[in-house]
């Protein structure tokens, strides 16, 4: 028996990976709990919108991984080939000066599904990479153009944009960032478009001037000559799926016009299908001057990433005094990727995938919105196959006022009880105190598993309503 059989069929494969695991793996964003005596969840196959653990138990995805299987489990084979033909043919190669077919052919490609206008392509490994790349891009064409003052950068409050440097100065929870500062010095924040627990009685267009009035006052109070480019995501994800009010993405392309500001689109959740839409700025009619992608775009069955942007961006950084763009990653481009992501647009096309969030959005929401019966379900919001469930434990005033901490309760009650129940999700806290449950599933979801996962949650918050919050 070799050393690489040894390993792989123990006796007891399961316990040996635990102990592998926890005293070798380290796990991201992860309690050190895991490190110890709490027992590791360790997947080992998938099918469909379903995983299976070590141990033989079956969950429902209703996150797709990260927010990136969107077409689900049961193509690996079809797009293992691709890889496997692009790996026999030249495994590697940079785009550092040169480039191959799939990533030419790739680049293509995005540029049919993205908006007009967006057309050119530069590859990444990740949505931190791709948001930091975005970054330069537009500290570098303000250079180009003279405006050497232009250095600073405009993000939501509790975005999320990665985990870099450069990305976690644009992110803005609190939560992730302390620890780190400090970070860039050049990013400022702004409110999000969050609707739930706004003034009673103010309307959506009331909503939509205060933000955009927010961004001005902003850029007024910074120097319009100092301020570089916006990014936000078309819906963001971090608190909760948080969709634009009427005119907000209007207001915010003339505001970015207006200051000679670029406009970024963090697509990185919302791109390939999450919104019904190849990408959610279309969703939306946002315009931006940059897209920034991953996850999708290879539905997770290979790290890829990447920014589109125009011609009208780019020629200034062409023509400027350097020539090019002044950035490289080793591994953006990767011929493997490109051909694994190339497969997965087929497959997205031939299925119908797109097609099958347009048709079976509304009634995911509705069954969904059928969950606000419960005293504990304040708000339901998104849009797409992405969905957010905010608790309060008061209605009247949407607030959390159990003496059972909410920090507590998700951690301890709601988090094991959804994954006990076979549903994976995200059970979160929050930056205003409150419980939240996130819903991402794989874009290939059946109504079938829409009731079985609908039905998990009523079952679970039923459970958590009996046993009380005094």
């Amino acid at each position: 028996m070799t050393i690489l059989e040894n390993i792989t069929a123990p006796s007891n494969k399961n316990e040996e990976l635990q102990a592998l695991a926890k005293k070798h793996l380290l796990l991201h964003f992860t309690h050190a709990d895991y490190y110890d005596s709490a027992p590791l969840t360790i997947m080992s196959r998938g099918e469909g919108c379903w995983v299976e653990d070590e141990s033989g138990n079956r969950y429902l995805d209703g996150l797709a991984g990260l927010y990136c299987v969107n077409i689900g489990y049961s193509h690996g084979v079809e797009i293992g080939e691709a890889v496997k033909r692009q790996m026999s043919q030249l495994p590697y190669f940079s785009n550092w000066g040169y480039a191959n077919e799939p990533s030419i052919r790739l680049a293509a490609k995005l540029a049919s599904l993205a908006p007009p206008q967006m057309i050119r392509v530069f590859f990444t490994s990740s949505g931190s990479e791709s948001n930091e790349t975005a970054m330069k891009l537009v500290r570098q064409y303000h250079l180009a153009r003279g405006d050497h003052a232009k250095t600073k950068l405009i993000a939501r409050r509790v975005s999320y944009h990665g985990t870099s440097y450069g990305a976690l100065s644009l992110n803005g929870m609190t939560n992730i960032r302390k620890t780190f500062e400090p970070l860039m010095s050049s990013v400022r924040h702004v409110s999000n478009t969050k609707r739930y627990m706004r003034p009673e009685g103010e309307s959506e267009a009331l909503f939509t001037a205060f933000l955009l009035n927010e961004i001005e006052s902003l850029i007024i109070q910074e120097g319009p000559d100092t301020v570089a480019g916006i990014f936000i995501e078309p819906m963001q994800n971090a608190g909760g799926s948080r969709t634009p009010p009427a005119g907000y993405v209007e207001g915010v392309r003339q505001l970015c016009d207006k200051y000679g500001v670029l406009l970024v689109a963090d697509e990185v959740i919302c791109g390939f299908g999450r919104l019904g839409e190849w990408f959610g700025s279309t969703r939306y009619g946002l315009k931006p001057d940059i897209i920034t992608f991953a996850k999708g775009i290879a539905s997770g069955y290979f790290p890829l990433g990447g920014m589109i942007t125009s011609d009208a961006v780019m020629e200034p950084i062409l023509n400027g005094p350097h020539q090019m763009f002044l950035h490289g990653l080793t591994y953006g481009g990767h011929p493997a990727a490109c051909a694994a992501a190339l497969t997965n647009i087929e497959i997205m096309e031939r299925e119908g995938v797109l097609e099958n969030v347009r048709n079976n959005q509304d009634y995911f929401r509705a069954k969904l919105e059928a969950l606000k019966v419960h005293a504990i379900v304040g708000d339901v919001r998104g849009d797409g196959f992405h969905y957010s469930l905010e608790l309060v434990t008061d209605k009247a005033d949407r607030t959390w006022t159990s003496s059972v901490p909410s920090t507590e309760f998700v951690a301890t009650r709601l988090a094991p009880a959804l994954f006990k129940s076979g549903l994976l999700c995200r059970a979160a806290v929050d930056h205003e105190g409150t419980p939240l449950i996130q819903l991402s599933p794989p874009l290939i979801l059946s109504r079938e598993e829409i009731d079985w996962l609908v039905a998990q949650l009523d079952a679970v918050l039923t459970q958590q309503i009996e046993i009380g919050f005094d």
